[in-house]
Formats: C-alpha cells, sequence, structure tokens
C-alpha cells in the first residue's frame, strides 16, 4: 500500500492550516479552510482504493471481481456537498462582518462595541468597567 495519499493529504491539511493561522483577510482564510477541507478527499479516496479494481458497478463483470470501496466514494461526493454549504455560508458571514464592521481583518473586527462599530485599539478596562485592584 502507498503511503503517498497519506503525505499529500498532510501536506495540503498543514498548507491549510499555515493559511489559516497567518491569514489577514476573511476570504484568504474560508480559502484556506477549503484546501484543509480538500485534505480530506484526498485521505478518503487513499482509504477506498484499491489497486487493479474498476469502478463498482457490476453489470456486466462476474462476481468476485475486486473493486473500490463505494462508500468511501459517497462519504467524498458527502464531504463536497458540505465543504461547498460551509463555504457558502462562511462566504456569507464574510460579506456580513465587512458590511457591520468595514474592514475583513480579524484583527481589526475582533473586539466589538455596542454600537456595532469596531473598537480601534482600546483595552477591556477602556469600556467602562471597573477592574478590581
Amino acid at each position: 500500500m502507498s503511503m503517498l495519499p497519506y503525505a499529500v493529504a498532510a501536506w495540503l491539511f498543514g498548507i491549510g492550516l499555515y493559511g489559516i493561522a497567518t491569514s489577514r483577510n476573511f476570504i484568504h482564510l474560508v480559502g484556506c479552510l477549503g484546501i484543509c477541507q480538500s485534505a480530506t478527499y484526498v485521505l478518503l479516496l487513499g482509504l477506498g482504493y484499491r489497486w487493479g479494481s474498476i469502478a463498482p458497478i457490476f453489470y456486466d463483470h462476474p462476481p468476485g471481481t475486486p473493486a473500490v470501496d463505494p462508500v468511501m466514494q459517497a462519504l467524498v461526493l458527502t464531504d463536497i456537498v458540505v465543504g461547498a454549504t460551509l463555504t457558502a455560508l462562511l462566504l456569507v458571514l464574510t460579506i456580513q462582518a465587512y458590511k457591520r464592521g468595514g474592514s475583513l481583518d480579524p484583527e481589526i473586527l475582533r473586539p466589538m462595541r455596542p454600537g456595532g462599530q469596531p473598537d480601534r485599539g482600546a483595552s477591556r478596562a477602556d469600556d467602562g468597567e471597573r477592574t478590581a485592584p
């Protein structure tokens, strides 16, 4: 059994995770999350593949013919649909964050004031809350 699918899946996941950790833009962050998601496609297809096998359609093949695992193919298709839905939802939330905060930078949008305007550099103690001495 080849280790190539596992290595490619680990590499894709690592690259996506690095992009998520260093992202300064929500759209870039959603794209990096999509790269992490593609690592699961490669991993699932690598798990279900068998050398010398055919597609799992047995109409004109004799019984006992080796075939690839159809469950893994179904899981990959489900993963693609869930990934597309998640990407669409995150992009809609990104648009809403831009409309409300005026920026796509997570550092600027992190602390939000009750009025909906981003808090640009003020600390928690500056919000009128008293801190214990």
